[in-house]
Formats: structure tokens, sequence, C-alpha cells
């Protein structure tokens, strides 16, 4: 009797894992997808990978469908923009704009399309999975554990190897109301860049000029391939 309980709880281990995964992924969709705009403040590390690391924060604004602004305040003013059609970086100080199709630009903020109602997790990622903490990363470093109540999901980006070691794992943290307040990317090299959100506010009157980018008289533009490492 022992071992069929024991089997029982083996065979419905799986299916409890993925009701939970299930669950948050719901949770988590259903917050964003019902929000016409939002408004967070945002912190966010860059790791290269060789001991190299930057830091900055500052406001991001999303608008359905597929438009961001980030507006970058410290410790330099910086503006990234997502218009739905072109991507623009913006440097005051540098007096030039860098602009890139959308389908010619990096997707490195793909997981995080979701929050401007462009795509669900199930089209973003080839994978996605429940697990108990933030791994350490391969060139180092520690294993970090979520704030209480709060859930991780990894997702491994579409076209990515499904088993194995993969070129790129997303981890997104969730509180106990849905709200994601942690993103984590990690890419070939061991470089890493992590997201951490707050104060998310919903369903603002957000101007439609925020969403479009008029370079300032005197500013050149620069057409680039992509914009990958552009805030960096």
């Amino acid at each position: 009797m022992r071992c069929l309980l024991i089997g029982a709880a083996l065979a419905l281990a799986p299916l409890a894992a993925a009701s939970t995964v299930e669950a948050t992924v719901h949770a988590l969709e259903s917050r964003y997808h019902r929000a016409r705009t939002l408004k967070a403040v945002f912190f966010e590390r860059y790791s290269d990978g060789n001991g190299g690391v930057s830091a900055e924060s500052g406001t991001v604004y999303f608008s359905r469908p597929g438009r961001m602004r980030w507006e970058y305040e410290s410790p330099e003013q910086k503006l990234f923009i997502v218009d739905g059609t072109n991507v623009w970086f913006y440097v005051p100080a540098d007096h030039t704009a860098s602009r890139a199709m959308v389908k010619e630009s990096s997707d490195w903020r793909t997981p995080l399309a979701l929050l401007a109602g462009k795509a669900d997790l199930g089209q973003l990622c080839g994978k996605i999975e429940q697990v108990d903490s933030f791994p350490a990363a391969k060139g180092g470093g520690r294993e970090t554990q979520p704030a209480a109540g709060d859930s991780i999901l990894r997702c491994v980006p579409r076209g990515e190897p499904k088993t194995g070691a993969s070129s790129q794992d997303v981890y997104l943290e969730t509180d106990t109301d849905a709200h994601l307040v942690r993103v984590v990317i990690r890419e070939p090299g061991n470089a890493e860049t992590e997201f951490r959100f707050g104060n998310w506010e919903e369903n603002l009157d957000v101007p439609e000029v925020k969403f479009h980018f008029q370079p300032p008289p005197g500013v050149a533009i620069v057409d680039e391939e992509s914009l990958a490492n552009g805030i960096h």
C-alpha cells in the first residue's frame, strides 16, 4: 500500500506543478492584458560577464499594442521609445538619435512585450516552468531567493533549445498581486540584464505623444540595423 501511495504521489507531482505554472501565467497575463496603459518606476542593472557592471533607473510607460517609453533619469538622461514601427534611442548629451525598424531590432526586451499587450507568454516562450529561486549565473555569483510569497517563472524563448544549456534564459518574478516585479535576462557570454519594477499604475491617461519621438532641432538621426545594446 505504501508503495502505491508513493507511486501515486510521484505521478501527481508533475500535474500539480503544471497547474501551478498555468495559474501563475494566467494571473500575470490577466493582470496586464486588461490594462490599456501602464506606468512604473524601474531599476536596471547590466553585467557584461567580464566584471563590467552598470546601473540605471527611471520611469517606463507601456501602451497597447506594442508601444513603450523608457525615460532614463539616473545617472544620465536617455530615452528609449518603441512606437510600433520604429525603435528610437536618444541621449541628449550626444545630440544624436538612433533609429531601427522594430522587426530589425533585437528582441532582448521580448519578455516585456506582454506588458504592451503584444503577445502572450505562450507565444514568447518555447518552455515555461516555475522555479524556487534565481540560480547563480554561470560566470559566478550566488543563487538568490524571491521576496516572500512571490513566484518565479523560467522562460526559454522560442527558438532556443528546450533542454540542456540554452543560450538565453529569462526569469520573471511576480508578487502576490501578479505584478511583475523583476525580470532577469541571461545571454551568451554570461551577460545579464536585470529589471526591477515598482509603483505600478494602470489605465492612466498617457498622452499619445509620449510614444512618438520628434528629434529636437540640431539632432542627427542615425539608422541602425539593431538597437540591441543601445542602452548598455
